[in-house]
C-alpha cells in the first residue's frame, strides 16, 4: 500500500521516526517494508548507507516495482503476499536486527491474519520490532473514506485498550507502545484517543504502534492453528526486552 495524502502524512512521519530510531540502535539492520507499493520513497528517507531493505509485495505489484526500482546490493523486492509470514525466510542476517514496517496494510487484513503475523514475527525475529499504523475499531467494515474510492472495506482496527491483546499474541512480545506524533503535546494524544470512539468528519485518526520482541526464541507449544507458542521444555526462560538489555527504559 502506498502512503496517502492528508492524515497519512503525519502517520508516515511517525512510522519513519520509529524505524529510524531502531536503525540508530542497529546500524546494519534489515528493514522489511510490507506492501509499501511501487512508488514509496521510504528507503531514501531512512537509509543510513548500511541497512538492508527488503520490500515484500504481491507478485503483480512486485513486477511493477522492479521496473521502477531495480534491485540493488542493499535493496530487494520479494514477490510474496505480505500477509503470509513465509517472507520471513528471505530475511538475511536477522541477528543484526530486523524492523518490520507495515504501512497502510494491516487494516485490510482479517483479525486472524494480523494476529498470526504478530506471532510469526515474534517467534522468528528475536530482538526485532514491528511498526504499523491502524485505524480505530469503529472504522471496521466501512469503505475506505475519500482517499481511495472503491477500495476494499477495512477489516481490522485497534484502539489503545487493545494493546494488551496485541501483546498476548506471542510470549516473545515484550512491549507494545504508541508512537506519538512528532512535536505534539499531551492534548494531541487525548484527541486521538477520543476519535477512537467518536467519528470526526468521517476521517479516521490513525495511530502508529511499535511492537518489540524479546531477545530469546521460545519453544513451540500447543495452541490452536499452530500459530501460538508457549512455554515448554525447550523454552530458555523469559524473553528479555532488548531496550532494557541496552540500558534503555521500555515505554
Amino acid at each position: 500500500m502506498t502512503d496517502t495524502p492528508g492524515p497519512a502524512t503525519s502517520t508516515s512521519r511517525r512510522l519513519d521516526a520509529a524505524v529510524r530510531a531502531y536503525v540508530r540502535r542497529h546500524p546494519f539492520a534489515t528493514v522489511v517494508a510490507l506492501g509499501e507499493g511501487p512508488g514509496s520513497g521510504a528507503f531514501w528517507r531512512l537509509d543510513d548507507g548500511r541497512l538492508d531493505w527488503l520490500a515484500v509485495e504481491a507478485p503483480e505489484t512486485a513486477a511493477v516495482r522492479r521496473m521502477l526500482l531495480p534491485d540493488g546490493p542493499r535493496r530487494r523486492t520479494l514477490a510474496h503476499p505480505p500477509a503470509d509470514p513465509g517472507w520471513l525466510e528471505a530475511v538475511r542476517a536477522p541477528e543484526r536486527g530486523v524492523v518490520v514496517a507495515a504501512r497502510g496494510l494491516l487494516m485490510f487484513l482479517r483479525p486472524s491474519e494480523v494476529r498470526a503475523l504478530f506471532a510469526a514475527c515474534a517467534e522468528r525475529l528475536p530482538g526485532g520490532a514491528l511498526v504499523f499504523d491502524a485505524v480505530p475499531r469503529w472504522c471496521v467494515g466501512r469503505d475506505r473514506p475519500r482517499t481511495a474510492p472503491g477500495a476494499p472495506p477495512l477489516r481490522w482496527g485497534m484502539n489503545a485498550a487493545d494493546r494488551s491483546r496485541v501483546a498476548s499474541a506471542h510470549p516473545n512480545i515484550v512491549a507494545v507502545r504508541e508512537v506519538p506524533p512528532p512535536g505534539r503535546g499531551p492534548l494531541a494524544g487525548r484527541l486521538t484517543r477520543w476519535r477512537e470512539h467518536v467519528p470526526l468528519l468521517h476521517t479516521p485518526a490513525r495511530t502508529v504502534t511499535e511492537i518489540r520482541f524479546g531477545t530469546l526464541r521460545t519453544a513451540p507449544g500447543p495452541g490452536p492453528g499452530g500459530g501460538r507458542t508457549g512455554a515448554g521444555p525447550g523454552t530458555r526462560g523469559a524473553p528479555a526486552d532488548p531496550e532494557r538489555a541496552a540500558g534503555r527504559r521500555s515505554r
